[in-house]
Formats: structure tokens, sequence, C-alpha cells
């Protein structure tokens, strides 16, 4: 039976306690009374609201008052409204104020209790927010706090436990204590319930070739961890593109998910490989169709190295630019100093082999060959004239012209004068030097251009015999001596060789006692081979004939006189007869 408050206010408070009790006693021999017990959750219509309580009808004497703020939200918007049907908790019974005194709250959190035992019981799983960290590991909101701890918020730990914050999951009831107001949760049973679930069912359909969708669970530096749904596969470096991949996280990223194959499944350690490239055809099979020798092409600087540039072509088609092939006059020893990673470069196709995946590709191709033409600027026999770029054990490099430079050997530095040692090279030229030299050759092929200095005057051997003939005496001084001989020099940069059977020494003297470097000599020329490039001397053959010459002269004033005299006196005896 309902009263309303306009028949509360008609009766005095004696006859209030007085009707009270007799609805009371009624209810009681009714048995309905076995509803209204304190402990015991009932259902009542809101029949109005004020600034402090809300008054409910739950079909008895006298309205129930539940405090206004059990229907509040955290910002205080009502949530609820006259004339909605809520459940209530009966907290007291009080006959003297004629009134029951219930809560929404308390209804509310038997409620939850209840179905957190019929969880625990029945293994079954209900849901809840994450709303803070706690000692341990997290609070939990399900309608009242509960304790999740860190072993089992996930199948894997985290240090991280900020980011579960504010996440709604399902958990298992792992522990009730309902004395103590204790509630145990675990996502980590969830999850594994779940995993197990998804891993017979993948077992199920998984075999080599067939394609399924993963997520990816972890990134190495060989490759990733994808999950299949209950079991992982790995996604090695050199299957997830046909292209260059420095790093899985290039392509990759955790909790992504992405299409794969199953590569090889070995059923009884339960290992998957798996591919993501081999979803796509293979590029390199029909490259040659597509950059043909001899084409432009335009592609991006992917990495760079000591001998060269990789460039992409499209993904997995890459392309070497060799230092070789960067300059037609440069010599590039850098490649960083021609191109940069991240460059948008063109390039012309010089070689494509697609069984070894290589493509060959050369920037100084797009323009014209400057040695092609180096004969015409300077032809063979033609005078150039430049700067030291460089000095060489071998000689010195000239620069002719932007990026062209010629070698003057050091053979090709004089006619007559050798250069033994070569620090002397660095003595005669410095960087920066102008040199005037002869061109000599120019080998296109090996881009080599061969220049001479001597050239440029006539070789002092072309009249050498004309100048020392056989048999003719030279002035010289000794420049050296050496074991089988004495050298002299008869002009700048020409000498000739005494040999020791020539120095007409006897045999009782040294060479080096009766010869010193620098002594000046008169040699007979007794021998001038201009192709060996050679003169032999001799001191032997002038103390032979002087000798000789001595003798006679000798032979002379003793034999002439004694004849003469013979004459004189027959010639006067004869007269004086």
């Amino acid at each position: 039976m309902t009263i309303n408050s306009s028949d509360v206010s008609e009766k005095n408070p004696a006859s209030q306690a007085g009707s009270f009790a007799a609805e009371f006693e009624k209810y009681i021999s009714s048995g309905l009374m076995e509803t209204l017990k304190v402990g015991n959750i009932i259902k009542g219509k809101i029949v109005s609201m004020n600034r402090e309580v809300v008054l409910v009808d739950i079909n008895f004497k006298s309205f129930g008052v539940v405090p206004l703020h059990q229907f509040q939200d955290s910002d205080g918007k009502l949530t609820c409204k006259v004339g909605d049907e809520v459940e209530v908790f009966i907290i007291a019974l009080d006959s003297e104020a004629d009134q029951v005194v219930l809560s929404r709250e308390k209804a509310y959190q038997k409620r939850v209790w209840e179905s957190v035992e019929e969880a625990f019981q029945n293994d079954k799983v209900i849901e809840g927010k994450i709303i803070q960290k706690v000692k341990g590991g997290l609070q939990v909101d399900i309608g009242i706090p509960a304790f999740l701890p860190g072993s089992q918020i996930d199948i894997r730990p985290h240090r991280n436990l900020d980011k579960f914050l504010g996440e709604v999951h399902t958990f298992k009831v792992l522990k009730v204590t309902k004395d103590k107001g204790n509630i145990v949760l675990s996502r980590r049973a969830v999850l594994m319930s779940e995993r197990d679930n998804l891993r017979a069912e993948t077992l199920r359909v998984i075999t080599e070739g067939v394609v399924m969708e993963g997520t990816v669970k972890n990134i190495t530096d060989y490759g990733a961890f994808i999950d299949l749904g209950g079991i992982d596969g790995l996604l090695h470096i050199t299957d997830i593109s046909w292209g260059r991949i420095n790093h899985p996280a290039d392509k990759l990223s955790v909790g992504e998910t992405v299409p794969v194959v199953v590569l090889k499944y070995d059923k009884e350690k339960e290992r998957v490989s798996l591919g993501m490239k081999q979803l796509k055809d293979d590029p390199w099979q029909t490259v040659h169709e597509r950059y043909p020798v001899g084409g432009r092409v335009t592609g991006k600087v992917v990495s760079l190295t000591d001998y060269g540039a990789f460039v992409e072509l499209e993904e997995g088609v890459e392309g070497l630019v060799h230092v070789s092939d960067m300059s037609w006059t440069k010599k590039v020893r850098n490649p960083s100093k021609v191109m940069s990673e991240g460059q948008e470069v063109e390039a012309v196709v010089l070689g494509v082999d697609g069984e070894q995946q290589r493509l060959n590709l050369g920037l100084k191709q797009l323009m014209p060959n400057p040695w092609e033409t180096l004969h015409e600027r300077h032809p063979i026999g033609s005078r150039v004239s430049g700067k030291v770029r460089s000095t060489v054990d071998f000689g010195i490099f000239v620069g002719v012209e932007e990026g062209i430079d010629g070698l003057v050997h050091v053979s090709d530095f004089s006619w007559t004068k050798k250069i033994k040692d070569p620090r002397e090279i660095q003595e005669m030229f410095k960087k920066g030097d102008d040199v005037e030299a002869l061109v000599l050759d120019i080998d296109i092929e090996n881009e080599r251009l061969s220049l001479g200095i001597k050239q440029l005057d006539s070789d002092p051997w072309d009249t050498i015999v004309q100048r020392y003939p056989v048999g003719s005496k030279v002035k010289g001084h000794i420049t050296s001596i050496a074991d089988f001989g004495v050298f002299v020099e008869v002009e700048e940069g020409i000498e000739g060789l005494i040999h020791n059977s020539q120095l007409g020494l006897n045999r009782e003297q040294n060479v080096n006692e009766v010869y010193k470097v620098g002594d000046p000599v008169e040699p007979e020329v007794t021998n001038v081979d201009r192709e060996e490039r050679r003169i032999s001397l001799s001191l032997k053959s002038i103390k032979q004939r002087e000798e000789k010459d001595n003798l006679a002269e000798f032979t002379e004033e003793r034999v002439a006189p004694f004849t003469f005299g013979d004459l004189l006196r027959e010639k006067i005896d004869s007269s004086n007869k």
C-alpha cells in the first residue's frame, strides 16, 4: 500500500505512528515483510527528488529515503529522474520516524559482489577499468575496487604499467575474500585462455604456402616475431622486402597487423618461418625488360660505400654506380662528395644480370667522354702547358685541362740526366709549377695521357758519333769509380766508361789510389753505341801509343847520328881525295 506526502501531512504524529504500526503489523501477517528486511535488495520507483534526498516508493506505507548524491555522477549530474525504477538496499526500518532508510550504492555493491562470486565459482570473466597504480600492481574498478597483481597483467612482463591506465579489459577472478573486501584479478589468465583457443585453431589451419594475418609481437636486428594466433612465427629480415632493409623496424612496428605467407612449418618443433616479400612477384625476374642496357633511369641514393653508390630504382631493385663511372675526368675517391643519401639522381643502365641480381649504372655516361675528343684538342706531337698537380716516385702529373692530367715519366725528363732517387723529382718539380711538355701518346680506353719534357729538345745522342768519332781524344772528369771501371763525363749528362782493362795500370797499381772522383782525364774514344747510349773510352791505348812513339824516338836518337857521321866522314874523305 502506497501513501503520498499529502496523506502523511494530514495526520498528526501520534496518528501517523499508530497508522505505521498497524500497517507494519499487516505486512508481517501477510508475509510481505520477508522482503522488507535489513540487508535485502528491493525494487522501487522514484516519486520525488530534492536537493538532499530522493524518495522511493517501495510499495510500503511510507516512502524510502536515499541521499541525493547516490543518484549523481562524478560531475554532479543526475543519473535518474522521477518515475525511474531503481534497486535499493534496505539499511534500516525506523517505525518511530515512519520511514525506511535505503541505499542505492549498497545495492549496487551487493550486486557486484554477487557477480564476482558467481564468476569466481563458475570460472567466468568480468569486465573492469584499470584506474591507478598500487603497490605490487594495478587497481581495477569493477564496480568495487579490485587488485590486479603485476604478474597477472599480461602474458609477458611489462616495466611501464602507466600505459594500462584507463584501459578496459576482461579479467578472471583468482581470489575472493568478502569479509576483508579483497578481490584478486588476472588478465593474464584470460589472455592465456584466448591464446590457447587461438593456438588450437591456428595449428588446425597452418600449412606451408598458406597466407595468414599476424600481429608484430617483437622486433630484433635479424627479423620480427609475428603472432599468428597463439603461435609465433619468425619473419627474417631477408624475407620482409625484395628491397634493401637496414633494420626490420624500418618496415614494421610492434602491434601492427601484417599479411604473411608460411614458408616452412616444423610440426614437431612448432617452428614457423614466414615471408612478406613472397606475396609479391620477384622484381628481378623481369628487370631486363624494364631497365634495358643503354636506357636512362631515375632513382634515389639509398647507400654510399667506398667503391660506389647504390641507387634504388623501385622497391627491391637497386643499381650500383661504381666510383669509376661517376666522372670522366675526376678521380672519385669518396662518393659522398659527388652525391648524398636520399638524393634523386639520373643514370644510364650499363649492365643487367637478373640471376645475380646486379644492375650496373653510370653517371658519367650521361655526358660525352672528353677523352674521345682529346686527340682533336691535343694531337700527338703538340705542345701543352699546365701546372704540376702531383709528384710520384715514377714522374709527375701535369694538368692539361679540367679533369685531365698527363704523366711525364721520369725517363722523359731529360735525354741525359738519370734520376736515381725519387727525392730528386721533388727537388726538380714542385706542386703548382708551370711545365711545358710534348704529347707523346693518348690511351682513350685506359684514359691515360703520356707527356714528355725532354722531347722538346733534340736528342744529343743523335749526333754523338759526329761529335766523338772513334780514335778522337776527349777531355772530361771522373764522376764515379766502379768495380769494373771509371766513369768520365765528357759533356753535361753524357758519360763514357773506361773499363779497368783500358786504364793502363800495372798489377801493383790500385785504381782507387791512382784515380779520384773529379780528376781530369783525356781518354780516347774506342767505341760509340748510339742505341745503347754507351761510349767506350781508353787511357791504355793512348799510353801504348805514347810508349811506342817514345821508343821510336829513342831508337832514332841512338841509330841515326852514327849513320850520318859515317856518311859525312865518308863524304869528307872522298872530297879530300
